[in-house]
């Protein structure tokens, strides 16, 4: 590519060169020559003055006479009636150029001057045109390997940078170059990476989140199975089975909602649902893995009460806190609800060391963890929150409480729920 546009510049130029120097050359000549025809007459016609000047006033008219008033550089023919021609000068060689002029008594006077003057001057002309072509060409050259490489180099970046975002690679370069087209390439290119990079991002976390949210549910699921393995009472079985069911719908629940969110963060599906099926499902799910544990899981605070969220992203928001203060912290694990104006707060709180100090509320951070976790859950359990209009805070830290903010859902005076 480069090499055409060097090609195609310097064709252009050379086309240009060819056109208006031979034009100029003409035309230069044209005027030279018409130049020293002028000359020759100018000078023809100021030694006929002078013949005429000495015949009129009676003084001779002799070569000696006439050799100051002749060019030195001509060949000048005096021609008297009745007296022989008068010679200045030497001859002009073969085909000279010539002009004559002839006064009122007959006398006639003429100038010549040798062909290769004007020849010599032409030639001169020629050169000096052949120079400015010759410069001509090489400063077109010059510029086009500039213009080539101004061009033809971001073009290889744009490619290089193409080739990094098909091999993987989306960070934006944010180069550009000066020339309006290339930049709007780069422009599409920039936010095409960054797509690109966002939607990398984006598909790293719901693989993340996915793989760390349903562990929970997996785990008691698995501890159903377990127990249903365990049994040989055919009324134990069908309970624990019944649950396991419950759990698998569950489960397809946090998937979806996992989906969603990784779609529209801000598309939420809440409905209004009573808080105490939830909070009972949790403390169902995960007794067993607290007897286990030797440790106790209790629930206090209000009852009846109804919240607006998506019991799925709820349950799931509880089962993490639930799961924190199994994994992480120590004694009894309490879920106490209370109300707070329009909002109703679910509390849990265990008997542990608590939250680091030099953590507080960047708990909730994404690979922020104080006991080599991965981080994650809290963060997710408050994207899940957050998502229908809710919110999970960090109310104290020794002993830690973590609370769930719901909005409240109220009875209007016709029956219905708002």
């Amino acid at each position: 590519m480069r090499r055409r546009l060097i090609n195609s510049t310097l064709s252009v130029v050379l086309v240009v060169i060819a056109v208006f120097g031979v034009s100029l050359f003409f035309v230069e000549t044209r005027t030279i020559e018409s130049s020293a025809r002028d000359r020759l007459e100018a000078e023809a016609a100021r030694l006929l003055a002078d013949v005429e000047s000495r015949l009129a006033s009676g003084q001779p008219v002799t070569a000696e006479d006439m050799r100051a008033s002749a060019p030195a550089d001509r060949h000048v023919v005096i021609e008297l009636v009745g007296r022989p021609a008068i010679r200045l000068g030497e001859p002009a060689g073969e085909a000279p150029m010539e002009t004559s002029q002839t006064g009122t008594h007959g006398e006639t006077v003429t100038v010549q001057q040798p062909r290769s003057v004007v020849s010599d001057e032409i030639a001169r002309m020629l050169m000096i045109i052949l120079v400015v072509s010759l410069l001509a060409v090489a400063a077109a050259a010059l510029l086009a390997v500039r213009q080539a490489r101004r061009v033809s180099a971001p073009l290889t970046d744009l490619a290089e940078t193409a080739e990094r975002l098909g091999s993987g690679d989306p960070r934006p370069r944010h180069r550009r170059y000066g020339v309006t087209e290339l930049d709007r390439v780069a422009d599409v290119l920039d936010t095409s990476a960054e797509r690109i990079a966002r939607m990398l991002t984006a598909e790293r976390r719901l693989a993340a989140d996915a793989s760390h949210q349903l562990r929970t549910p997996l785990t008691a699921l698995s501890m159903r199975l377990e127990e249903i393995v365990a049994t040989e009472d055919r009324e134990i079985v069908k309970e624990e089975a019944t649950v396991a069911l419950a759990q698998v719908e569950r489960l397809t629940d946090v998937v979806q909602r996992l989906l969603t969110n990784s779609r529209d963060a801000l598309l939420g599906s809440a409905i209004g649902f009573d808080l105490d099926e939830v909070v009972a499902q949790q403390m169902e799910e995960w007794r067993p893995a607290y007897r286990s544990a030797g440790r106790a899981l209790v629930r206090s605070g209000k009852q009846g009460q109804r919240a607006v969220g998506t019991p799925g992203a709820v349950a799931q928001v509880l089962a993490t806190l639930v799961e924190n203060s199994l994994m992480h912290g120590a004694g009894t694990v309490a879920l106490r609800v209370r109300v707070t104006g329009n909002q109703v707060v679910v509390e849990v709180t265990d008997e542990g060391p608590g939250v680091p100090s030099e953590l507080g509320a960047r708990v909730f951070e994404r690979t922020v963890s104080g006991r080599n976790s991965t981080g994650l859950g809290l963060a997710v359990a408050r994207d899940l929150a957050e998502a229908d209009g809710g919110r999970l805070e960090l109310l104290g830290q020794h002993p830690p409480v973590f609370a769930l903010f719901l909005s409240r859902e109220f009875e209007r005076e016709d029956g219905n729920r708002s």
